[in-house]
């Protein structure tokens, strides 16, 4: 089994996230793997483990990026490739998922390709399934569990109204859960390894491509301006006299 693990370095979980010029920022937070990236790279681990074959991490990004390949590594990824062009600069999903697909098919003859449920920055979940359509592949979204049988693939596909079983034929495009299983914690020899790994980068001329055209643009960011909140508490001897003064206030406030 060839399976690339398609991976994002995104801000960390902690980081205060605010507009500034119009634009979003997250100031000095550390970039960290996208958190539901480890679960893909996790399930991309787990099928090598089960049935031979190799694991290669891919992320597009500047070249800090190479900090959350790395991170892939030490989990267990046999390879690591960034994607970086300046001309990537602005992206969308639409467009990573044509530079995801144009790496795919560089990289060739893969039988999978993971993604995580979503990204921690923009959310959309959208890259997994416009990949899939980019390279003419099925789609197989939101995997707890995945079993490889000759020449398909079934998963058990979780979701808020329960579970449900589907399969396909490979390659194929999937993306994973929390479900899953717990992503693996790099061992101490993982990271050495992964700290002296180099890591190849390949732009866009590398591909073959030209920069994707950007469907989706983020014009401005508008921070909500700031409210002022009071907090009033309401006393009384008896629940009858706290319920008539509450009354009170609220016909006095206009709320009803």
């Amino acid at each position: 089994m060839k399976i690339i693990a398609c991976i994002k370095q995104v801000p960390d979980s902690e980081a205060k996230v605010k507009a500034e010029n119009g634009q979003i920022t997250w100031g000095e937070a550390p970039l960290v793997i996208n958190p539901f990236d480890e679960y893909a790279v996790e399930g991309a681990l787990q099928q090598k483990e089960a049935l031979g074959g190799t694991v290669a991490a891919v992320c597009i990004g500047p070249e800090s990026a190479k900090e959350a390949l790395k991170h892939a590594l030490a989990m267990g990824s046999d390879q690591a490739i960034l994607i970086s062009d300046p001309a990537l600069s602005i992206l969308d999903t639409a467009g990573a998922a044509r530079v995801l697909a144009a790496a795919v098919k560089k990289i060739g003859d893969a039988d999978m390709v993971v993604f995580g449920r979503q990204t921690l920055d923009d959310g959309t979940g959208l890259t997994a399934a416009q990949t899939a359509r980019a390279l003419g592949w099925p789609m197989l979204g939101l995997a707890g569990q995945i079993k490889v049988d000759g020449g398909s693939v079934q998963i058990e596909r979780v979701t808020e109204e329960g579970r449900q079983s589907l399969k396909g034929k490979l390659p194929a495009v999937l993306s994973v859960v929390q479900s899953i299983g717990e992503p693996r914690y790099p061992s101490f020899m993982g990271i050495r390894k992964a700290s002296k790994a180099e890591i190849p980068v390949w732009t866009l001329a590398d591909l073959g491509i030209a920069a994707p055209e950007t469907v989706v643009k983020r014009l401005e960011i508008v921070t909500p301006p700031a409210r002022e909140t009071v907090v009033e508490i309401i006393g009384g001897e008896t629940p009858a006299q706290i319920a008539e003064q509450l009354a009170d206030k609220v016909l006095a406030e206009k709320v009803l």
